[in-house]
């Protein structure tokens, strides 16, 4: 059997990852992540995969547009056009999309704080628990240069992902992180479990999550969980800067946060959206 079209360990031809479309797949996320563009040696490392399997698969890749063939001798791969249109895709069949829009769009207007819904993915999902950011709106003074939609963060490390964590279970909770420790993302990320647990206990009192630059230096974000689902699945945040969240403001686009994902969970169990 050729090596691309190895299976499972069981030995079941039906059952167990098929080795090619693995590798396939394990090539977009390395170039979904920073710094986004990979020479072939920076893909080889990243992967484990033999060189003369990597060249073969690239080149289907760039043939079928799915990725972008370096622009010089010293450049690197990137994701192609392609991939754009599938994960437009997903994001145009999602019934709960729109209606999460408009309660983003309004929750921004309120607040006049950059506003997002997100989804915590499935362990395996782009790796143990995260979020993927569905939609953005940014404050009306806002200075980023990019979007987060389609992106994925540790849930662990965000306050979106700290409020659909909170309503799962130990065991979930150990599927979806395993391991004690938490790869961090900045100096101020939540370090361990023990750590995370006593913030996830915080937020059950509470009814919403707040992190201050576990994922972003100098950003405070909120977020709510959007109850339509058992267990919720989505969740809303506001983003302000460090220096404006005030205890007064933080509870202030909390309460926002509360009430629009009360009225956006109504909306979508009206809908019949499950």
């Amino acid at each position: 059997m050729d090596e691309h079209e190895g299976n499972g360990s069981d030995g079941d031809p039906g059952r167990g990852p098929v080795k090619s479309a693995e590798r396939t797949v394990r090539i977009l996320q390395a170039l979904a992540q920073p710094p986004y563009v990979l020479s072939v040696a920076q893909l080889q490392e990243r992967t484990g995969y033999p060189r003369s399997s990597l060249h073969a698969l690239l080149r289907t890749l760039v043939d079928l547009h799915w990725i972008e063939p370096p622009a010089g001798p010293t450049g690197g791969y990137g994701i192609g056009s392609q991939a754009l249109l599938t994960g437009t895709a997903y994001l145009d069949r999602d019934p709960a999309l729109p209606f999460a829009l408009a309660a983003v769009e309004a929750v921004r207007d309120e607040t006049r704080c950059t506003t997002h819904v997100a989804r915590l993915e499935p362990a395996g999902a782009g790796g143990p628990g995260n979020v993927v950011y569905l939609a953005t709106r940014e404050a009306p003074d806002a200075h980023r240069t990019h979007s987060r939609v389609g992106r994925f963060l540790p849930a662990y490390a965000t306050a979106l992902g700290k409020a659909l964590l909170a309503e799962r279970s130990r065991a979930e909770l150990d599927a979806l992180l395993p391991g004690a420790e938490l790869p961090p993302l900045t100096p101020d990320t939540v370090p361990d479990r023990a750590a995370l647990d006593a913030e996830l206990d915080e937020v059950r009192r509470r009814g919403w999550a707040v992190e201050r630059g576990q994922n972003l230096p100098g950003t405070v974000c909120v977020g709510v969980r959007v109850e339509y689902r058992i267990p919720a699945t989505d969740a809303l945040s506001c983003s302000l800067p460090a220096d404006l969240a005030t205890d007064a403001e933080v509870e202030r686009v909390a309460g926002v946060l509360v009430r629009a994902a009360d009225r956006l969970a109504r909306d979508l169990r009206a809908a019949g959206v499950r």
